[in-house]
């Protein structure tokens, strides 16, 4: 899918990656408006097709997205699948816990828009979709699908390791604000092949800590029942009494385990307020990621090791860059993102040994 301005790029795009059509926004002197364009997407479905791909047009992928998808629609044929999660969302920040504990896919949290520049829905559900939303108001098409399944009262599957990667930072819709964008877990087409193929369901990560503009916070196992629906955001020490945690079990965890050193560096860009919350958020993510790794249970030892290593150190390698405000993440070069990838590591490792009520 794709608008005029784009539509050079949009061309090469499905040339390399052989899709089979181009969906151009109807009405493009209009309002900016995703949805618009996405009805176009969702209506080409070949008649004897059972599931339909949508690909934005300002992403990568590599050549071989339609037989990684394929196999993946084998796998989950009736399950709405998900290629691409933003980095500074909560549904990256499940992404990222998921392959900290060892899952190759991961629920979507309810109280989110549905990351939509690469998704494959059975066709039937495609159909609804459109017959659901056609007429909206809304011009988001990503916060449509996340309605649209949470009226279904199934979330959509994401793909752990991010097959589809944003490029640019400009918006027709209006995201340029959030400065630049990128997956939760980059991987290659090798790497995620064999981990979407055969790896792990997280069902239920539990509560999520994640970051935004410089702070962490804790998505609440069940607050999209909230009188909000569930969009507002907890500070990480106000929901700490609803996670069993305590702050003084953090504030320990931080004396015991901190690196002076690593935090230095980051504090000399970045600021000690956010090395602080960086830190806390990642500690956090190791400590969930480790509960959410003990009900997986051990892996069946069907893909090797060296390469769920590798998805790990694409989610933690993310988590600093993601957690920055968007002003900021310009700074960081590859030794900045070295520095923070080293910091946050040695929190997830501290994580590992939080336990409630301490």
């Amino acid at each position: 899918m794709t608008h005029p301005v784009r539509l050079v790029q949009a061309q090469h795009l499905a040339a390399r990656l052989r899709l089979d059509g181009l969906a151009i926004d109807p009405d493009p002197n209009g309002p900016p408006s995703a949805l618009r364009t996405a009805l176009v997407a969702w209506s080409a479905a070949a008649p004897e097709a059972s599931h339909h791909l949508v690909v934005q047009d300002d992403v990568d992928a590599p050549v071989e997205l339609l037989e990684i998808v394929a196999r993946a629609v084998a796998r989950f044929p009736d399950e709405a699948l998900v290629f691409y999660t933003n980095w500074h969302a909560r549904n990256g920040s499940a992404a990222r816990l998921a392959a900290l504990a060892g899952a190759s896919w991961v629920r979507a949290v309810p109280d989110e828009f549905t990351p939509s520049l690469g998704v494959c829905l059975p066709a039937r559900t495609a159909a609804d979709f459109r017959a659901d939303v056609r007429g909206s108001a809304e011009r988001h098409d990503d916060e449509l699908l996340s309605v649209f399944f949470r009226g279904r009262g199934r979330m959509s599957l994401l793909a752990v390791p991010n097959i589809v990667e944003h490029i640019g930072t400009s918006s027709i819709n209006g995201h340029a604000a959030q400065g630049i964008r990128r997956a939760a877990c980059p991987t290659s087409a090798a790497d995620a092949d064999l981990l979407l193929s055969r790896g792990g369901v997280l069902e239920e990560p539990g509560w999520i800590p994640y970051m935004r503009y410089g702070e962490g916070y804790i998505r609440l196992v069940g607050q999209e029942h909230g009188p909000d629906g569930g969009r507002g955001h907890h500070r990480w020490r106000d929901a700490l009494p609803s996670t069993g945690l305590t702050e003084g079990a953090v504030i320990a965890a931080r004396e015991a385990h901190l690196p002076p050193d690593l935090a230095a560096e980051v504090a000399r860009t970045f600021g000690s307020g956010f090395a602080e919350e960086l830190w806390t958020h990642c500690l956090l993510l190791g400590r969930q990621a480790a509960r959410a790794s003990r009900r997986l249970g051990p892996a069946r030892g069907e893909i090797p090791v060296d390469v769920h290593d590798r998805l790990r150190r694409s989610a933690v390698a993310t988590a600093g860059l993601a957690g920055l405000p968007p002003e900021r993440r310009p700074e960081a070069g590859p030794d900045e993102v070295r520095t923070m990838a080293a910091f946050a590591w040695t929190a997830v490792r501290a994580g590992t040994a939080l336990r409630p009520g301490a």
